[in-house]
């Protein structure tokens, strides 16, 4: 019985991480943006983000990531519009 509840818990906990994403704000637009769980915030990488003015997803290059108080101001090269746009990120 203890190895089951320890299984359900492992694969519990796995499941719930899947489902998070990293809240933010555009700087400019006002925008809400979300980037999801399995993409590397880096400068060099590139991510994938819900933009809610826009109502898709959007592709990326991160140009750089500072951290700011509790959170992480991120600039990044929106493929879609060939503008460089600054998210405040929680």
């Amino acid at each position: 019985m203890k190895k089951i509840t320890i299984t359900l818990a492992f694969f519990a906990a796995i499941m719930s991480s899947n489902i998070y994403a990293w809240e933010g704000v555009d700087n400019d637009s006002g925008s809400d943006i979300e980037i999801e769980s399995g993409n590397l915030v880096r400068a060099g990488e590139e991510i994938e983000y819900y933009d809610h003015d826009y109502g898709e997803y959007r592709s990326a290059d991160v140009e750089s990531v500072e951290s700011s108080g509790s959170g992480a101001e991120v600039e990044v090269y929106d493929h879609e519009s060939g503008e460089y746009r600054t998210f405040e990120m929680e």
